[in-house]
């Protein structure tokens, strides 16, 4: 069964001052994964993988936290403040 993360984060804002940027898509890629395995991995859908590495969808705690242990780095080095 999935996972319900999507449903405790705030909705992303387009028009934000601060946008947050991520490395997903890199390190899943340097890994040879598929979004589907690393959903699977991480008990999470596909789509919400996918909306991650886009920035249409921002990962609850949780969920960066858990995708952080899984590629063994901090937060703060797969997830950004982008100022523009």
């Amino acid at each position: 069964m999935q996972s319900c993360e999507a449903y405790f984060t705030l909705p992303y804002v387009r028009d934000s001052f601060h946008r947050v940027r991520n490395r997903l898509l890199e390190l899943r890629q340097a890994k040879g994964l598929t979004q589907s395995e690393l959903g699977e991995d991480l008990n999470v859908s596909r789509q919400t993988i996918a909306a991650i590495e886009k920035g249409r969808y921002q990962p609850s705690l949780r969920l960066a936290f858990k995708i952080a242990r899984y590629f063994g780095h901090t937060i703060e080095e797969i997830f950004h403040e982008d100022h523009q």
